[in-house]
């Protein structure tokens, strides 16, 4: 009998208790002899020792187990939210998720995070309500926060007793009556039936529509338990069985993969975890991979009981580790290209800070060691600045610039020191700019005429770029096809992007190329000649773009975000009267007792002003939880940001470095 793959996320808020249900599950299907510890640091999937000593999950991991006919792959997932984007990683391989829930803490910003993201990519998840051991776990406490808190439509699968105790157990729930109720709000017959006569609709029958919901992301079904104790585990692996979806995928189809994690071997070479989604990947496969990039696979490793073993293939469905792909990167698909990447769940990182090295001479190998980091978590996006010789990485929080500056002295030696951080603001052009260089102009000292166009677009909608010309003025002699010219174009344009007016990205624009030509030699004596090549499109790009930007103008936006309060009511008038000294404005929410809500919108620095302050207001008893909404203007003088290279709005000295860069090959030569 051949198995069904089915690759399971665990995630959750951190401390709910993930990475313990992790060892519990490979302990009950026989992976492991022993359960590890998260405290002292011996579980199967917290590896780093920098988890270990931390004792928390910073880089998602992979392990396995069989379950009857199913081999689960199961992606442990980073709780703390400065360490989401592995989560983010991780989603679009899913088949199915179990979000873990403390039964103490209930739900927890985290957690609502994620599932609102599990719900958005329509992913099956199963709730597991951890720690029923605990003092002050709850049952109808936290069954109503998820269904108030959460938006989720939750169907008990069991009744956990003598919370709060070693001896907490769970009992499935027999009563069906619930059950029928909460399905049939989605099938017509079973609706019916619930009016007429429910005895008419059997148990198997009822199990069987759970099924189709949660794989439907209608319903989600909820366990109790105890990952520490065992309490409740089988009824979850069951669960896991019968109600989540397996892969599918022709194994015999083209060839297509993603990339969600890559890291180095012990001799450097670059590993990447795929998740099959059809095909079949053979050791010595060549594959085309990322951008018109191709390698041959030299090794591949399956996950099989626990750890990844040497294979010689892998198929649709299936997770494993391939060596070979040189360059490849996070997000690549490999093989056929199949479904398109998901779009972003989660926002980006919103602060950044200078790292420099305490010993002077290792900057390059601190440049070095960036780079690789980099390459395991892209959204640190390493900045290189070589007009003021410093580099700078993008942050979520103060835990993750910790784990980066331990990682850095503890895996390369390097001693180094972290500038305060400052927030990532973002540029909006404010109208439409345009701009054109014609060839064999004195202003135009590349061989290729460039006109682009860009205006205003919705917030958060990225950068989309356009092609609006004569085909028979594309330069198809150099890149095939209208398509790949249009790729490359679009290339140059968000390179250019990265720094606008303000040295501040530019985004929610649309990138029009509204002119094109290239220069072809027309017999000597040549006036025309010689052929335009690639890199004078690249080079000339960057000043057509930039001076039809400087006509748009733009607007420097910060990042805001929503911020809820819960706080004694007592603190409430002091609380207010600092988020008014912070330029915001507040509103209060429900009172529950004798706690009070308060919600307000705030720029991320006066949020983390907030946060310092608010154990001082409250008495150490009030909670901060906050959701990135997007950006808006700034008030007053707009902040720059150094740039990284020289404007193209200063054309002598753009020109000078373009000029440096081609090695004395002179501007128009092509390289």
């Amino acid at each position: 009998m051949s198995q069904r793959e089915l690759n399971l996320g665990i995630v959750a808020h951190v401390d709910a208790g993930k990475t313990t249900l992790t060892e519990r599950l490979l302990y009950e299907a026989g992976v492991i002899d022993e359960i590890g510890s998260v405290d002292a640091g011996t579980t199967q999937t917290d590896t780093l020792d920098l988890e270990r000593q931390r004792g928390i999950t910073i880089k998602s991991a992979v392990t396995s187990f069989g379950l009857g006919d199913v081999h689960v792959n199961l992606i442990d997932t980073p709780g703390h939210p400065d360490f989401i984007a592995e989560v983010e990683r991780v989603l679009s391989v899913l088949d199915g998720a179990v979000l873990v829930i403390s039964a103490v803490e209930g739900v927890q910003p985290q957690t609502r995070i994620l599932m609102r993201a599990l719900q958005r990519l329509r992913i099956p998840t199963l709730l597991f309500v951890n720690k029923i051991d605990r003092a002050g776990a709850g049952e109808e406490r936290v069954l109503r926060a998820i269904s108030d808190r959460l938006g989720a439509v939750v169907v008990p699968m069991s009744a956990p007793g003598g919370l709060g105790t070693r001896d907490a157990s769970v009992q499935p729930i027999a009563d069906d009556g619930a059950l029928h109720e909460v399905l049939a709000e989605n099938d017509e017959a079973l609706l019916e039936s619930f009016v007429d006569d429910r005895s008419r609709v059997s148990r198997a029958r009822l199990l069987e529509e759970l099924a189709a919901q949660t794989q439907r992301v209608l319903v989600h079904p909820v366990f109790f338990g105890s990952a520490l104790r065992g309490a409740g585990v089988d009824a979850l692996m069951t669960g896991i069985v019968s109600l989540l979806p397996c892969s599918t995928g022709d194994p015999d189809a083209a060839p297509s993969a993603s990339v969600f994690k890559i890291e180095r071997a012990p001799n450097g070479e670059k590993v990447a975890y795929v998740r099959m989604f059809s095909g079949t990947i053979r050791t010595r496969d060549r594959l085309s991979f990322g951008s018109e990039l191709e390698g041959k696979v030299t090794a591949i490793a399956a996950f099989e009981q626990g750890p990844a073993v040497p294979r010689q293939s892998v198929a649709a469905g299936g997770v494993a580790k391939l060596w070979g792909l040189g360059g490849v990167q996070i997000g690549d698909r490999v093989g056929e290209a199949g479904a398109a990447p998901t779009r972003p769940q989660f926002p980006p990182p919103t602060l950044e800070s200078v790292v420099v090295a305490n010993n002077p001479d290792d900057r390059a190998r601190l440049r070095a060691a960036l780079t690789q980091l980099a390459e395991q978590d892209p959204l640190i996006d390493v900045q290189q600045n070589e007009v003021l010789n410093e580099d700078s990485v993008s942050l979520y929080g103060e835990v993750q610039r910790e784990v980066i500056e331990s990682t850095l002295e503890i895996d390369y030696g390097l001693d180094v020191a972290f500038q305060d951080p400052t927030p990532i603001h973002i540029e909006r052009p404010r109208r439409s700019g345009e701009a054109i260089e014609v060839l064999n102009t004195d202003s135009n000292p590349f061989r290729a005429t460039v006109g682009l166009r860009i205006d205003p677009a919705q917030p958060s909608s990225g950068v989309d770029f356009r092609l609006d010309i004569d085909v028979l003025t594309a330069p198809l002699y150099l890149y095939k096809t209208l398509a790949s010219f249009s790729e490359h174009m679009e290339r140059y344009v968000l390179d250019t992007l990265r720094e606008g007016l303000h040295g501040w990205q530019v985004t929610d624009c649309v990138v029009t190329m509204t002119r094109c030509g290239y220069s072809v030699p027309d017999g000597p004596p040549s006036k025309r000649g010689p052929l335009s090549t690639s890199s004078d499109y690249r080079k000339l790009t960057p000043i057509v773009l930039m001076d039809a930007l400087e006509q748009a103008r733009t607007s420097v936006c910060e990042p805001v975000v929503q911020v809820r309060l819960e706080v004694p009511a007592e603190s409430v008038g002091a609380v207010i009267a600092v988020i008014g000294q912070l330029g915001a404005t507040a509103e209060m929410g429900s009172l529950r007792g004798d706690l009070a809500t308060v919600d307000t919108v705030l720029s991320i620095l006066a949020a983390q002003d907030l946060q310092r302050e608010l154990s001082r207001l409250t008495s150490g008893e009030g909670v901060l939880e906050s959701t990135f909404l997007g950006y808006e203007p700034v008030s007053g003088d707009p902040p720059t940001r150094r740039r990284t290279t020289v404007s193209p709005l200063h054309r002598d000295e753009y020109m000078l470095q373009v000029t440096n860069r081609a090695h004395g090959k002179g501007l128009a030569a092509g390289t």
